[in-house]
C-alpha cells in the first residue's frame, strides 16, 4: 500500500524502509509466523519513535528484541514504556513461542507520524485521520488474507483507536466483534501501579481467544 500523503508538518515513520529494520522484521516472521496456523489480531494505533519504528514489529523495543526473542540486533538498546508492559503480558501467556503462536500484532496504520520531532497518532489531527482511512483500510485487507481469526479482533485503546477501528469495522465487516482494552502506553504512564490488575486484565480476554 502507499503511503497517504501527510499534511503539512506530519513526517512519516517507515521504519521497514531501513536496512537493519527489514533484517531483524523478515527474522521475527520465520521465527514466530513460518506455518498456516490462525490467529487472533490485536490492533494498536501505530509505529512510536522507540518501539515499532525502530524495530519494525509492534510494541518491541530492542531491548525485547534481543533479550526476550533473541534477535540479535543494532540498535541502540533504549526502553519503550509500552513495550515493557507488552512483554510483560506475553511471559504471562506463557513466553513468545506460545503467545505468537496463538496471536498477532499490528496498528491500524502500519505507518507512523511524527510532528516536531515527536510522536503524533493517526487521529490526533483530523486532515491526517481522514487521509489514513483508505491505507488503514487497504493494509488490513491485505492482512487478513493470512489465516486471521475473523470472530473477535482486540483493540489496543478503549478511546479514539477503539472507535476508529469500530468505525472501519462496520463499514467493511471484517470482525463479528471488536473486544477493547487499555492501551499499552496509557497502563505504564497513568496505572503503573496497577500492573499486575492490567497484565491479568489482558491475560483473560486473550486466554478466551485461543
Amino acid at each position: 500500500m502507499q503511503a497517504p500523503e501527510m499534511p503539512a508538518a506530519i513526517g512519516l515513520l517507515q521504519p521497514l524502509l531501513n536496512d537493519e529494520t527489514s533484517r531483524v522484521w523478515e527474522l521475527f516472521l520465520h521465527k514466530y509466523y513460518h506455518d498456516s496456523f490462525s490467529r487472533t489480531m490485536l490492533v494498536g494505533i501505530n509505529p512510536g519513535r522507540f518501539g515499532a519504528g525502530v524495530t519494525g514489529i509492534p510494541f518491541t523495543d530492542p531491548i525485547r528484541l534481543a533479550d526476550v526473542l533473541g534477535i540479535a540486533n543494532s540498535f541502540d538498546r533504549k526502553q519503550e514504556l509500552s513495550s515493557v508492559f507488552v512483554y510483560e503480558v506475553i511471559q504471562a501467556m506463557g513466553g513468545p513461542e506460545s503467545f505468537y503462536r496463538h496471536f498477532y500484532i499490528t496498528s491500524v496504520s502500519p505507518i507512523g507520524f511524527v510532528s516536531q520531532g515527536k510522536n503524533i497518532n493517526y487521529y490526533d489531527d483530523k486532515v491526517l485521520q481522514k487521509r489514513v482511512e483508505p491505507f488503514a483500510a487497504g493494509c488490513m485487507q491485505q492482512q487478513l488474507q493470512w489465516p486471521i481469526n475473523t470472530n473477535t479482533c482486540i483493540c489496543m485503546g478503549e478511546g479514539n483507536n477503539f472507535r476508529f477501528l469500530q468505525l472501519l469495522n462496520d463499514k467493511h465487516k471484517w470482525f463479528t466483534k471488536i473486544e477493547a482494552v487499555p492501551h499499552p502506553r496509557y497502563i505504564m504512564q497513568y496505572k503503573r501501579k496497577q500492573l499486575d490488575f492490567y497484565v491479568d486484565r489482558y491475560v483473560q480476554l486473550l486466554s478466551a481467544n485461543i
